[in-house]
């Protein structure tokens, strides 16, 4: 979450109604008039950097008698955290994100959102809001992402004259005790955070030798350095210019070029440094996103409020706000931090972190940051149950012609290699009357990875199809009860289950008994996360999510199998949240 370090002005925004017109930016220019009638309300959710200078475009509206049509438009501009907005989004429009957690009773969805990045906007779309579809999503300002350091120590980096990488950075944060103290605002919640994980893993990709080693020790050296709240990272950097203070100290974090300003504004004993690293990270974007289903007046009023939100004027209001036009150039006023690079940031070495070779923003490469962060920062105890039904021996022709079976095992073995040894995993398998009567077998008891890893890796070989249907229900419900009976304090307690098909036991017990029975061995204080993976076009989506709803967790169904190796990384990052 952004910090309160911003001062009055960020307050004054927070509910701000003011008048405005509907049209275009022409028309308000010809049909403004002293006077109007009537009114229809625009609500504005702005990220609280930007909030003020989006304020006071709109009351200028009102000096000039704004009105279309003899009819008034009042707005009410709102300084909103985007991760808040973000969580009511998707309870709205169906998304689960990952590590925003539930949106809270007092979250209302505006008609206008102008969040901090277009990954939030990615994210949603992304994770299954298929109903939000946002306006224009046009950028009205920008921040680029930079590694904040106090200056005592960045001098010993080389700065100002030296330029540093993404790759010195991972150098320096994995050195172990002798290395850079790093943090992190929490990146499944902060736009600035997400675009600095999404470099450094790049950068620990691009490093060779064991990528998986490298990406997960980078994360775990940020994870020990992490704030869910940006105030208090902030409080983190060195107050005091001695050098024990400085050593205890934060030495570095990703945070935008305007956080870097505004702390520096505050007169701190010591200074933050702005290291522009490359190849450049995601900047902060500020997309004018116009949410779906507002009625035409509104629409009208909303295109006229763009216009507005990218004249030469504006430019100015950003500028006293520490924000720079879209296209990287700033307003008279903006004092640009020591090393900065020219107002439009010059050629880019690479692309960003995260950016797609066609210059758009990469949704898998967010969602594998995103869940490897979530995998590496937070120790789990999960069950894997897979379908071994028939109908698993359909050949998948993306993959080759290999059977849904083996698109699932080798999905579960690549999987396997992302959890450290402090995971505890056991592995079931399940159709109908697999063992006798049940429907399910057990495989690997859950046990510490550090003991089991190589029985799952031979269990997950030897799997294959049986010629039995589909034990769902039975089977979700013995394997919630296994891993609620096993639970830890301290670890996200989860069922993953794979799944090709609907319940087809006729032996088994009904959807009704399952989800009675889940409600009542549901416990608060021992919380068990249920994952149903689908897999193909005969799973009910809707059978699913009445069994997660339940239990928490979520329903995934792609009826592309090959797509079920995302699929699993976007589940497991799902973690559970208190509501916002």
């Amino acid at each position: 979450m952004r910090s309160s370090i911003r001062g009055a002005g960020a307050a004054a925004a927070a509910t701000a109604l003011v008048v405005v017109v509907g049209g275009t930016w022409f028309g308000y220019q010809q049909l403004a008039g002293p006077s109007c009638s009537g009114e229809i309300q625009l609500s504005v959710a702005a990220a609280p950097e930007l909030a003020p200078a989006v304020q006071k475009a709109s009351a200028q509206w009102v000096e000039d008698g704004a009105a279309v049509s003899g009819t008034c438009i009042a707005v009410n501009v709102t300084a909103s955290e985007p991760v808040d907005v973000a969580a009511g989004v998707a309870s709205k429009h169906g998304a689960t994100l990952a590590g925003v957690g539930q949106a809270s009773g007092t979250v209302v969805t505006p008609d206008i959102w102008i969040p901090d990045s277009s990954t939030w906007l990615l994210r949603l779309k992304n994770n299954g809001a298929t109903a939000f579809a946002p306006g224009n999503g046009a950028s009205i300002a920008r921040s680029p992402v930079v590694v904040a350091m106090p200056e005592p120590v960045a001098s010993r980096f080389g700065w100002p004259e030296r330029k540093l990488s993404w790759t010195d950075l991972l150098n320096a944060v994995s050195k172990g005790k002798g290395g850079l103290r790093a943090g992190i605002v929490e990146p499944t919640q902060d736009a600035a955070g997400l675009s600095g994980l999404l470099s450094l893993t790049a950068a620990a990709g691009a490093a060779g030798g064991d990528t998986q080693k490298a990406t997960t020790g980078a994360l775990r050296a940020l994870a020990t350095g992490r704030s869910a709240l940006r105030q208090d990272l902030l409080a983190r950097f060195p107050r005091a210019n001695d050098p024990t203070s400085i050593a205890s100290g934060l030495g570095a974090a990703a945070l935008s070029e305007e956080d870097v300003m505004a702390y520096n504004s505050t007169k701190p004993p010591i200074p933050l440094a702005a290291l522009y690293l490359e190849p450049a990270p995601m900047p902060l974007d500020y997309p004018f996103a116009v949410l779906p289903g507002i009625e035409p007046a509104k629409q009208s009023a909303a295109r006229v409020l763009f216009e507005l939100l990218t004249t030469q004027g504006f430019k100015k209001l950003l500028a006293a706000q520490s924000l720079r036009a879209p296209d990287g150039n700033w307003g008279d006023g903006f004092k640009a931090p020591q090393g900065a690079p020219s107002p439009a940031g010059g050629p880019a070495s690479a692309a960003p972190a995260g950016v797609g070779a066609a210059g758009g923003l990469d949704p898998s490469a967010i969602d594998r940051a995103v869940s490897g962060w979530s995998i590496a920062t937070q120790p789990g105890r999960m069950l894997a149950v897979i379908d071994v039904s028939g109908s698993m021996k359909t050949k998948v022709p993306s993959a080759n012609n290999a059977t849904r079976e083996q698109v699932t095992v080798a999905a579960s073995s690549q999987g396997l290699r992302l959890f450290d040894d402090s995971w505890s995993i056991g592995l079931w398998i399940f159709s109908t009357e697999l063992v006798g009567s049940r429907d399910w077998q057990e495989l690997v008891p859950i046990n510490p990875l550090s003991s089991n890893r190589g029985q799952l890796q031979q269990a997950l070989a030897r799997i294959q199809p049986s010629k039995g249907d589909t034990g769902l229900y039975d089977t979700i419900l013995e394997a919630y009860k296994t891993v609620q009976r096993g639970w830890e304090a301290g670890r996200v307690n989860s069922v993953v289950l794979y799944t090709d098909g609907k319940n087809d036991d006729k032996n088994g017990i009904t959807q009704a008994q399952l989800l009675s029975e889940l409600k009542e061995l549901k416990d608060p204080e021992r919380p068990v996360q249920v994952i149903i993976i689908g897999i193909g076009n005969d799973v009910s989506k809707t059978e699913l999510k009445a069994i997660t709803d339940v239990t928490g967790g979520g329903p995934f169904v792609t009826e592309d199998p090959s797509k079920i190796g995302d699929i699993f990384l976007k589940g497991i990052a799902l973690r559970p949240n208190a509501p916002r």
